[in-house]
């Protein structure tokens, strides 16, 4: 294992400290829990192994969640994202959150959802500014905090900036061009494009009751600190790549497999390079490894809440941060378009979620222009052009595998009133039709943004 990885402690977390989803670890059932332990004492594991195999088991046990999700690097291993030498310092026009919002026809009260969801940090940005920040259940500014599937789109933007630096040479490259390993699997031959919009035709079972599905396989693997590069190549194919839309974790893993072979560079290093301190992120983030050192591509980024909101505003902004193009304009743009009939927003039998797909960002149903990067219990960047605004929301919402993907639905309808109440004397205009074979401009023909 690389030198600069951090190990975790030799312990299990403490569970006094605290009070089938996307890029979710599996949980395994007691009975399974027994079954693996047994079969580590017998085979003289121990120590290191057993404590990371229960802390992945119990990683979202109501009583623990919270501080777990903030506490990752005490339970795995991981590799530092150094901020540079100069922070970006937001400035500050303080206003009010609206009082409610509607979703389904009702209006509801934005704090009860906040609460419902168990919130551990907020905050909005407007016209570049910080109007709202607030932490929740014991989590403060410095808090690092689990990003699950949001870390996604910090990967697809180290996608567009390998493809314009030259490392990538097209996303319509099979990925076995970078990565010959697995030839033979699943992926053997897929496009780079496909697997950047959920596309890949990947079977991939998210079952959490079943101790042999693909989901539960992959937690296992991560606990007991193997590579998931062999778990990747064992995967198998269901459709035809291009033609459904269906998360699957393993295709963000599967990019951040062609970042490291196509850059030289792990992708805590690339990022650090091309994004964090290019920006001015004003804290280290860290990334939860694997048994060889590999990042967790599709969820292992941990990061406080004002960088996740810059991240946000990277994207707000075109991928633009101060006079100098840090993502490329184009696959910014790019990157938040639903280009194909599977991805399309609404109801659409040829996707398994009712949001539109890009490259690694989802998009609202009944667009405005919006888009979000979204993680499992209810972790978000969104932004909203038209009302030049970027909201990060942070979360531990314990009953998120009862109700989780209703609640993300909800949770943009909040966004949206917040996005309307900070900018309250904007409205955008109606998104435009599709056109192009269902293609919708990202950033939509809005009114100019506010500056």
């Amino acid at each position: 294992m690389s030198e600069d990885v951090h190990k975790r402690p030799a312990r299990a977390m403490n569970r006094e400290e605290g009070p089938k989803k996307r890029g979710c670890p599996g949980r395994l059932s007691k009975a399974g829990l027994v079954v693996l332990v047994t079969i580590l004492l017998g085979a003289g594991i121990f120590n290191h192994q057993l404590m990371r195999l229960y802390n992945v088991i119990t990683l979202f046990e109501p009583d623990v969640v919270v501080e777990n999700f903030r506490s990752m690097e005490r339970m795995f291993d991981y590799r530092v994202v150094h901020r540079g030498g100069t922070p970006h310092v937001f400035e500050r026009a303080p206003e009010s959150l609206p009082q409610l919002y509607t979703y389904e026809g009702r209006d509801k009260p934005v704090e009860e959802l906040l609460k419902a969801t168990w919130t551990t940090g907020l905050i909005v940005i407007h016209d570049d500014k910080i109007v709202y920040e607030d932490y929740r259940l014991g989590n403060n500014e410095a808090s690092k905090c689990i990003s699950w599937s949001v870390g996604r789109s910090f990967v697809s933007a180290l996608m567009g900036i390998a493809l314009k630096e030259g490392h990538i040479r097209d996303v319509g490259d099979p990925v076995t061009r970078y990565v010959p390993f697995l030839k033979g699997s699943g992926y053997d031959g897929v496009p780079i494009k496909h697997v950047l919009q959920m596309s890949s035709g990947i079977r991939f079972d998210e079952d959490h009751t079943a101790f042999f599905s693909d989901v539960n396989r992959m937690g296992r693997t991560i606990a007991l600190s193997r590579p998931l590069d062999g778990f990747v190549a064992s995967l198998e194919n269901e459709c035809e790549p291009g033609t459904r839309h269906h998360c699957v974790s393993m295709d963000s893993q599967v990019l951040g497999m062609v970042l490291r072979e196509a850059t030289g560079q792990n992708l805590s290093s690339y990022l650090e390079d091309r994004i964090w301190k290019r920006i001015g992120m004003e804290s280290d983030a860290y990334w939860i490894v694997d048994g060889d050192g590999m990042e967790l591509a599709f969820g292992g980024l941990n990061v406080v809440l004002r960088d996740y909101a810059r991240f946000g505003l990277l994207y707000l902004h075109k991928g633009r941060w101060n006079g100098r193009q840090i993502v490329p304009a184009g696959w910014a743009r790019e990157s938040v378009t639903p280009d194909a009939p599977h991805l399309q927003p609404g109801d659409n039998p040829a996707s398994t979620s009712p949001l539109g797909f890009g490259y690694q960002w989802w998009i609202p149903e009944n667009p405005e222009g919006d888009f979000a990067a979204i993680g499992i219990y209810n972790q978000f960047i969104y932004v909203h052009p038209g009302h030049d605004v970027v909201i990060a929301k942070t979360s531990a919402y314990a009953g998120y595998d009862v109700d989780g993907d209703e609640k993300e639905l909800e949770s943009i309808a909040l966004f949206r009133a917040v996005a309307r109440h900070v900018d309250a004397d904007q409205e955008p205009e109606p998104a435009p039709l599709p056109s192009d074979g269902g293609r919708r401009p990202p950033w939509g023909l809005l009114m100019t943004l506010k500056r």
